[in-house]
């Protein structure tokens, strides 16, 4: 894969080709924006077309150089990530000790620390006295979506760049080009996709769109305020967390659709366009702070079992919240 491969982030893009074009390729970045947009793709790239023996601004993908950075293994780009829950000062000692030396093929060893947020204390000191000795051959990419979770002694020593949700136009082009979806599908996922091509792809398969169908039929059952029909609704959240928390998700967009459509009556602003019935249904017969009662709700019920809450108790507590509040 090249920059000319990559879809959106062609400013981002832009900056990085320029400063390589410059030779003026600074010794740290920060790449930060939201999960799964594509950070750490184009830090794979940059470090593929900053060695790229064509001596371009982008990669070849054919010399070499870039044949291995794709394979992972390519002596002079080493990826970083959390070893368990943090980053631990072994895997900086590492990176130090490997900066002492010159390249061993390339023109730049790249160091990508993936989810650079998850460094502990012990490795975040480390990493800065680093930051502070610059190495002229050697360039450090940190990549996160919580930067504020860095120390600002780290932030002020990187350039930073962000990446910013990319349009539903763009993962609709995405997804039917690379993907092969339909034209209506790959709109439908995109407005699901919160601006990540990372989560598009989690949401790309017929088990997302059966379960967001279920998920809008509940909506409809719940308003029915039937104690019956509402404990059957909630046993039809599943028994696996995360099933339950991917159900919650999809119920808190539908709660936050029918509110946007009630305020503004604009279906263009509507996430879940494919359900505008029930959406269109609860905004007009459900009052406005009911429906931000039961976006509080379900929020509260996907914090609770977050927290390892009883899963039954709390989904019960929560459909029978919904139903008193009408909806």
């Amino acid at each position: 894969m090249s920059f000319k491969d990559i879809y959106g982030h062609e400013k981002q893009i832009s900056v990085l080709q320029t400063a390589a074009a410059r030779n003026r390729v600074p010794h740290a970045y920060l790449f930060y924006g939201t999960e799964g947009v594509g950070k750490r793709m184009v830090a794979e790239v940059f470090s593929k077309a900053v060695n790229c023996r064509d001596n371009t601004t982008d990669s070849c993908d054919v010399c070499p150089s870039c044949v291995k950075i794709d394979r992972g293994n390519h002596p002079d780009v080493v990826m970083i990530r959390a070893d368990g829950q943090f980053i631990k000062i072994k895997e900086i000692r590492e990176l130090q000790e490997q900066m002492k030396f010159r390249p061993l093929e390339g023109r730049k060893r790249f160091f990508i620390i993936d989810d650079a947020d998850r460094m502990n204390i012990v490795s975040a000191n480390a990493l800065l006295k680093t930051l502070e000795e610059p190495s002229a051959s050697n360039i450090l990419i940190l990549i996160t979506a919580r930067p504020h979770q860095l120390p600002m002694t780290i932030l002020s020593r990187c350039q930073h760049v962000r990446f910013n949700p990319l349009q539903r136009e763009t993962i609709a082009a995405y997804l039917q080009k690379k993907e092969s979806l339909d034209a209506q599908a790959s709109f439908l996922i995109s407005l699901s996709s919160g601006g990540s091509i990372g989560k598009a792809l989690t949401l790309h398969d017929d088990s997302y769109l059966t379960t967001k169908n279920d998920v809008f039929a509940m909506m409809s059952q719940i308003r029915m305020n039937d104690s019956l029909m509402v404990l059957s609704v909630s046993n039809a959240f599943g028994q696996e967390r995360k099933e339950i928390m991917e159900r919650l998700g999809i119920l808190m967009a539908g709660y936050r659709d029918a509110l946007v459509y009630k305020e503004t009556g604009e279906v263009d602003r509507v996430i879940n366009q494919d359900h505008i019935d029930v959406i269109r249904s609860v905004a007009e017969n459900v009052a406005g702070c009911d429906i931000l009662n039961s976006i509080r709700a379900v929020d509260r019920a996907f914090h609770a079992l977050s927290q390892n809450a009883n899963k039954q108790l709390t989904l019960e507590t929560m459909v029978f919240k919904l139903s008193r509040y009408g909806v």
